[in-house]
């Protein structure tokens, strides 16, 4: 195969994969967002290419969440390259949503990091319904069922 066929392949998998995959600078743009990513947020590659990652991160979050990048940055590491990370992300039209994802650093061919692709899977239906799971067997531990 072909570097080319490579390169051509490799964005057919990103653009086709069902999982959002998206990769950001040092300074946390948003350079790349596939059809997955417009699915799970509502914005599409025009609205999210340029914006900063806030775009997705809900405003109780971000503090933490530039801590952590920026200290990935710097570091040029990350225990969320094999680790899920789960966490509430914001949609287009402001519902909040849970996500889990991985980040793995992408490095230039000096090895300084360029900065995080994620693939980033939306987990909202599966973490609303293990929160009812939880409320009825708290409830059925207390001696208490809805009638």
């Amino acid at each position: 195969m072909t570097d080319q066929e490579k390169d051509r392949l490799c964005r057919q998998i990103v653009e086709m994969a069902g999982d959002a995959v998206i990769y950001a600078d040092r300074e946390g743009i948003i350079r790349l967002w596939n059809r997955a990513a417009e699915g799970i947020f509502g914005y599409t590659e025009r609205e999210a290419v340029g914006q900063s990652l806030d775009l997705i991160i809900p405003e109780r979050q971000r503090e933490a969440h530039w801590k952590g990048y920026g200290k990935a940055m710097l570091d040029g590491s990350s225990k969320y390259g094999t680790e899920l990370l789960a966490v509430p992300a914001a949609r287009k039209d402001g519902e909040r949503i849970s996500i889990e994802f991985t980040i793995n650093l992408v490095r230039g061919p000096d090895g300084k990091v360029l900065g995080p692709a994620a693939v980033v899977r939306d987990v909202t239906a599966r973490w609303e319904r293990e929160k009812q799971m939880r409320q009825q067997i708290a409830q059925l531990e207390a001696g208490y069922t809805k009638p």
